[in-house]
């Protein structure tokens, strides 16, 4: 891994362009990731809108939360994730984008029932106690000295240990389990938010100087994607200690 005060002691005149680049490269990251956020929210508030008609299900609301489709709905972004990752190299930037806000779009589709399960002004101060900690997180994962690059290991294979017993827990309806996943969900992505952070800026310092748009340009849309993804994810966990329920 690059090593952040080694570039600095090189030419004065490189070294600021460097921190210059970075400085635009993480507000490009930041910037498409909260239009991604945007996207989601909207999307899910709509669509949560004409799933319930008078306090009752409609036949759309039907179709997306009572029926097999709603399976569909649920591991769809999850196999977008590992499709876009496979594909991220073959695609043009303009197509990265476009997928990362189609992506937006179907996660808003997929957490909508959250707007019918709990009530709003919860929601809202869930995602607003997100917030500053995602601030938080990703700003000590930025200007720390500390290296954390090994965290990635341990942190990813807790991720997969989540979707395991998630999944094991649809089925058993356990609130002691889900008590626990929930708990761990909230520890695994407060350090990925930190350790992306991190990654992302060590990545930019790593290939600055090839200077390659094409590549920054996607190299900021799959971090805005991670980055996203850990918000998202410690916002729902959250939701779960936090959320009142309708």
């Amino acid at each position: 891994m690059a090593n952040y005060q080694t570039v600095r002691a090189g030419a004065g005149a490189q070294t600021a362009q460097i921190d210059e680049g970075l400085k635009a490269h993480m507000n490009k990251v930041y910037g498409t990731m909260s239009v991604g956020m945007l996207i989601t929210a909207l999307a899910g508030w709509a669509i949560s809108g004409l799933a319930v008609d008078n306090g009752q299900l409609t036949q759309f609301g039907t179709a997306i939360y009572a029926s097999p489709l709603k399976w569909l709905i649920m591991f769809a972004p999850l196999i977008m994730v590992f499709a876009f990752s496979a594909a991220i190299n073959r695609i043009s930037a303009a197509g990265a984008q476009l997928f990362f806000y189609v992506f937006a779009t179907l996660m808003g589709l997929s957490i909508s029932s959250i707007f019918l399960v709990f009530t709003g002004v919860s929601i809202a101060q869930t995602f607003l106690i997100t917030a500053i900690s995602f601030a938080g997180l990703s700003l000590w994962g930025y200007t720390t000295k500390k290296d954390i690059s090994g965290w990635g290991s341990f942190l990813i294979m807790g991720v997969i240990g989540l979707i395991v017993a998630s999944i094991v827990n649809i089925f058993l309806g356990s609130p002691a389990i889900a008590f626990a996943i929930s708990t761990l969900g909230v520890l695994i992505f407060a350090g990925l938010t930190a350790y992306d952070t991190q990654k992302i800026k060590n990545d930019y310092i790593q290939h600055a100087q090839a200077m390659d748009q094409e590549w920054l340009h996607k190299s900021a849309i799959m971090g805005a994607l991670n980055l996203y993804l850990d918000f998202i994810n410690l916002f729902m966990f959250l939701l779960q200690f936090l959320g009142q329920r309708e």
